[in-house]
């Protein structure tokens, strides 16, 4: 992996506003959209390759920039509600124009983006400023005509979807027949069409009938990539449940429970925490299912309910550390996880901004740190390794001296490409492998 770029949201601090909180490449990764605590979409583009510096290939800068959410006011409630972005969703592509979902807690709206390099000229009825002229001066017909112009990228709202959650949204997944999406909050999913803003249906809901009888929340929800009828929803309990909608309208009983069995072993204060599934993400081919905890992720085959195929642990050596990191919050951290295009490497990211990679078929795994020094272009990211005490070589970290305030929540894999995108707090690095075909 090499360090290709790094893209830093202005900020005085790094905090508040600018602070990255989802990464998304579209279908072909020529874009890669990032939003903002602060309501903000950034679009990056991906540079055509030039015949005199190939190397120049991958450079990603930005197209587009448009504030998406304002903060609003729930009057009935007397609640905020943040202008953070929760969620980017890029639809497939159908004509010139490119479509992406944004949401954040209540509110998603769809936006269409387009570029435009041609105005039209002499006008008949208007002068050059767009003023209508006196008509009788208007003496000759001409036929307007388009004159090339500098590049213009237009972002325009086409629909805004409302009022169709109570909770706070924390996912939502367009679906495979290109006509519907799904957007889920803690307690119930909804199903959308694209194209209708002032009604949605309601195919998940788990609220119990009295609120203290509630015992776990939907954490992350995704359609299936190439069956429009199958979905799958996460749960702070550990369970993943795939839903069919061709079997009922309301989605309560799922079809297939994803479980897996706690260790009498390992039992503590902590393990229903550290057991909340915070991403779940269908592969490419649609035949496993990644998800991420606290600790671990895990790769589970649809066709086997009972545990997971693989478990790969992230960063086990917290777990001795778990009572302070309960105590500052960082417990509750909601770390995403990503697939590559051929579905034999996954990546998650971790604290003092490492992330983490997992090749599935040689079982090898490596740490990498997202940071100013490794972001220089041509740069090489260079493993880096945890120690719990013992001895220590010589460019080994300690436990102890991990930074937990730099976390890497928000993860992207280029569809096709070992090009990732990775969001650390305010800045975005993007890394790519110009060596190998496959990350080793």
């Amino acid at each position: 992996m090499e360090g290709e770029s790094i893209y830093e949201v202005d900020s005085e601090d790094g905090v508040g506003a600018d602070i990255i909180s989802t990464v998304e490449f579209n279908h072909t990764g020529e874009l890669l959209a990032t939003g903002d605590k602060g309501g903000r979409v950034v679009i990056f583009q991906r540079e055509p390759e030039s015949k005199n510096e190939p190397y120049i290939q991958g450079e990603y800068n930005v197209y587009s920039t448009f504030q998406s959410h304002e903060p609003e006011f729930d009057y009935l409630k007397s609640l905020e509600i943040e202008e953070k972005i929760n969620k980017i969703k890029w639809l497939p592509q159908q004509n010139a124009a490119h479509s992406l979902l944004s949401t954040n807690d209540k509110t998603i709206k769809l936006w269409k983006v387009t570029e435009r390099d041609k105005r039209p000229e002499g006008y008949n009825l208007k002068d050059e400023e767009g003023k209508l002229k006196d008509l009788s001066t208007v003496t000759s017909l001409q036929v307007p005509v388009l004159k090339p112009m500098d590049l213009m990228v237009e972002v325009t709202p086409r629909r805004i979807f409302a009022n169709g959650h109570t909770y706070h949204v924390n996912s939502i997944s367009v679906n495979s027949d290109c006509e519907t999406y799904m957007s889920a909050d803690d307690l119930r999913i909804n199903l959308w069409h694209l194209a209708i803003t002032d009604r949605s249906f309601n195919i998940v809901d788990i609220k119990p009938a009295n609120m203290e009888d509630l015992t776990e929340v939907i954490t992350a929800s995704e359609f299936h990539p190439h069956h429009c009828n199958l979905f799958v929803y996460s749960s702070s309990k550990g369970s993943l449940r795939l839903c069919d909608m061709r079997a009922s309208a309301l989605c309560d009983k799922h079809s297939k429970l994803f479980e897996e069995p706690e260790d009498p072993s390992n039992r503590s204060f902590f393990s229903e925490i550290i057991s909340s599934v915070s991403d779940v993400k269908f592969s490419h081919s649609g035949r496993y299912m990644l998800t991420r905890d606290y600790l671990t992720v895990k790769v589970w085959d649809l066709n086997m309910e009972t545990k997971p195929i693989e478990t790969y642990q992230v960063h086990d050596y917290l777990r001795s550390k778990l009572c302070s990191l309960y105590e500052n919050d960082c417990i509750f951290d909601k770390f995403e996880c990503a697939w590559n295009g051929s579905d034999s490497v996954i990546m998650t990211g971790a604290y003092n901004n490492f992330f983490r990679m997992f090749d599935r078929n040689t079982k090898r795994d490596v740490t990498l740190e997202a940071s100013r020094e490794s972001s220089k272009p041509r740069a090489i990211l260079k493993p880096r390794r945890v120690c719990v005490g013992g001895k220590r070589r010589k460019d080994d970290i300690s436990v102890d001296s991990l930074d937990f305030t730099k976390k890497i929540l928000h993860t992207a894999w280029h569809p096709t490409e070992n090009i990732i995108a990775i969001a650390a707090t305010n800045n975005l690095y993007i890394f790519q492998d110009k060596v190998n075909s496959e990350m080793h």
